[in-house]
This record gives C-alpha cells, structure tokens and sequence, in this order.
C-alpha cells in the first residue's frame, strides 16, 4: 500500500506508520503531483489555491482516500472528489482549543482597547484613560457556527460569565439556539459578534452592509471562520464609519492579504494573519493519532472519521 504524505508531519508521523506501507514525502505542490501517482490515499495538506490542488488530484491515479489536516475544505475541489469516487476526511477538532482560545482572546482584546495600550507603549505614552470598558462577564455575544470550535468558544465564554447565543443549522427555541433564518433580526443586541462558520457558498458574504448596519454602534466582530464570510468592503466602511466599534479578522480573503488592501488600514481592527491554528505545539501528534485510526479503518473498510460530505462542503 503507497501513501502521499505531506513532509509538515514527518517527524511525528513516520515512526509510527505501519512497517507495510510505502509513504512518498512531498512538501511542494509539484511534488505532490509526483507523490500521488499510485498512492492509495494522502494526507494531502497543501496551502495552494484550488486549482494547484485540483492538478496534484487529477494526476492520481489509484487515490481512494484523502485526508487532510483543516476543518474548512474550501481550497479543495470537491466535485472532482466526487467525479473519482474519493472518500474526503478533514481535520475537524483538531485545532479546536487554540482556535477558540485566539476567538476569546479577541473578545478580552477588543473589550479592553488592548491594541491601543500596545500603541501607547509603542510611543512611550502614559494614559490615564482606558481604551476599552466592556467587561466580558456580562457581555452578550452572538456565535455562528456551532462546530466543534464554536462549542469550545461557548465553553470558554459562559465559564467567565458571558450570555453565549448559538447559531446552528437546527434551531432549539427551548434552549436559546438560534436557526439560520433568525439571527440577523437579533443582532442590535449583541456586543460581540463571533463567526465560527464554515466557508461554503451559501454563507459567503453572510456579514454584509446590512449586517453591520444592523449591529450595536458599540458592536465588535470577530472572524476565525473564513474569509469570504465577510464582505470586506462592506466592513471597512462600516468600521470607518463608526457603524461598529471594532473586530478581529484572522482569516482574510485572499490570503496572505496584500500589503496594498485596504483593508490592513480600516480602523479599529486587528489583522492576525490566520495565525489561529498555528498557535499550539500538539497538533503535529493530534493529526497523526487521527490519520493512523482512519488509516486502520480504510483498511479494514470500515467508516472514517470526519467524513466529508462533498455535495454540502462540510
């Protein structure tokens, strides 16, 4: 059995491959093009566009199964997924924790002004005013997404107090979840606007002009989800404009940003690169515990973790 395998994973993943398979290390694109060829499956992580992915997945010839490591799968084509009867698994949960803990860290940083005390220590400044005055115990806060990130940022959340209102696909009134047809009619009461959604068609540019008009002035949003969820153009006026107070973007459409948007420039907003996942030392062991279970099922034929449906794109 041939497995491609991205060459990021190495140290942790090769002592522990089973002593049968064959695994090709690839840590480009062109050389994941080559990986493929004859692979069985592949933990095919690649921060490429869609259509360098889409070249590595057209030269397969025998892939059966490919895994890889990010909750969202939008960079990945999914309709060839389909068209060559490849079985899709992600990397849901796996960097859950960090990714909430950036999302809370975000609140706690808007809510106490905390990027302008970095400027005022930046300009040697003494200030006897806050920059911010939100205290987060009573702040009410608005989560869209309901995944395995968005319940660990409720947890974190309602743990110091805060009032966490949940989006989901399926609403439960009983429980104060909200549906997807709900909430914009909810969010002039919201100090924080948190989205947590996946990157689909269908919920892209879901904060939009209106959206934002329709926030408290004294609103921040805060984006760990994907990029395309926010009309950005839409967000810079609004936040110029003082439609709402302020947000933080870790995702950005395109990445990496270029030096030149404007965005980089819209007040009150705190760019972090999506830097999310990145921050933590134990995915590396994480990833490979899930990819040797999913292999060990693959081979048995038997049904894998974090199934991708690909006609839903989640």
């Amino acid at each position: 059995m041939k497995l491609a395998l991205s060459a990021f994973w190495r140290h942790a993943m090769e002592p522990r491959l089973p002593s049968d398979v064959e695994a090709a290390w690839f840590q480009t694109v062109d050389e994941a093009a080559e990986a493929v060829k004859g692979a069985d499956a592949a933990q095919l992580d690649l921060l490429a566009p869609e259509n360098d992915v889409r070249r590595v997945i057209e030269g397969a010839d025998r892939l059966r199964w490919i895994s890889c490591c990010f909750a969202g799968v939008d960079r990945y084509p999914l309709d060839l997924m389909q068209e060559k009867g490849i079985t899709f698994t992600n990397g849901v949960g796996l960097v859950a924790v960090p990714v909430a803990e950036w999302a809370v860290m975000g609140v706690y940083a808007l809510a106490k002004g905390f990027p302008g005390v970095v400027r005022m220590h930046d300009r040697k400044e003494w200030r006897e005013e806050p920059f911010g005055t939100v205290e987060v115990s009573s702040a009410k806060v608005l989560l869209i997404g309901y995944g395995h990130i968005g319940k660990e940022i409720a947890r974190q959340l309602r743990g110091v107090g805060a009032d966490v209102t949940v989006v989901r696909s399926k609403p439960d009134p009983t429980e104060g979840v909200l549906g997807p047809d709900d909430w914009r009619a909810r969010l002039g009461d919201f100090d924080f606007v948190i989205l947590a959604a996946p990157g689909t068609e269908e919920n892209r540019g879901m904060i939009g002009a209106d959206e934002l008009r329709a926030m408290k002035k004294s609103a921040h949003l805060i984006n760990i989800g994907r990029g395309s969820l926010i009309d950005q153009t839409a967000y810079k006026t609004a936040v110029d404009g003082g439609e709402i107070a302020g947000g933080l973007l870790d995702p950005t459409e395109p990445e990496p940003l270029p030096g030149d948007d404007p965005l980089w420039d819209a007040e009150n907003t705190i760019i972090t690169a999506h830097l999310s996942g990145r921050s933590q030392t134990t995915m590396p062991d994480r990833l490979t515990d899930l990819f040797l279970e999913n292999l060990s099922r693959f081979r048995a034929g038997k049904e894998l973790i974090n199934f991708v449906d690909t006609e839903r794109g989640y």
